[in-house]
């Protein structure tokens, strides 16, 4: 795991250098990505990963998924199986459904490669349902364009800042 996917606020030892901002594309894409799960457009939120992706919210923002347990830790076929259940209108955690808006900031290239750039971006996520819960925390992604152009989200990480404690359920995407 690259320093770039552990950082999580003041946590991590050793955090990368930023490398600027994200191109527009980027940008966008990103700002894409949050919208359509804010409101719950599932099926095209779920077109944008990559056959190889991974969504996860670790508990703790240096554990290791293989030895330590997280809030969820995705690989595609599971996001595909978790949309399938979103989209059913039987998962009762989210009946009513949540409605939700988030805010992305401070957006930051961590790293780049041939073919991928990992960003890291603060997030506020207001959610409603009885009551209206806020979430905030750091995204790291991993977007990867293909040789046809196309960006898609290899992975996503999600830094709770209170991860570390009890959360509320997560029945919807963070």
């Amino acid at each position: 795991m690259s320093t770039a996917e552990t950082v999580a606020g003041n946590e991590t030892a050793d955090p990368p250098t930023p490398q600027g901002i994200p191109d527009e594309d980027i940008s966008a894409f990103l700002f894409l990505e949050a919208r359509l799960a804010d409101e719950a457009r599932y099926s095209e939120w779920e077109s944008l990963w990559d056959d190889d992706a991974l969504y996860w919210v670790p508990m703790h923002p240096d554990d290791d998924p293989a030895t330590r347990l997280s809030y969820v830790y995705d690989n595609r076929r599971r996001i595909r199986s978790r949309i399938a259940q979103l989209n059913s209108g039987a998962r009762h955690a989210q009946t009513p459904p949540s409605v939700m808006r988030r805010l992305l900031a401070n957006l930051e290239v961590l790293e780049r490669t041939a073919d991928t750039v990992t960003v890291g971006a603060n997030f506020v996520l207001f959610e409603h349902r009885e009551d209206t819960t806020t979430w905030a925390g750091r995204y790291v992604y991993v977007i990867r364009r293909t040789a046809d152009g196309q960006l898609r989200l290899a992975r996503k990480t999600v830094h709770l800042v209170n991860a570390a404690h009890a959360v509320p359920t997560l029945a919807f995407l963070l």
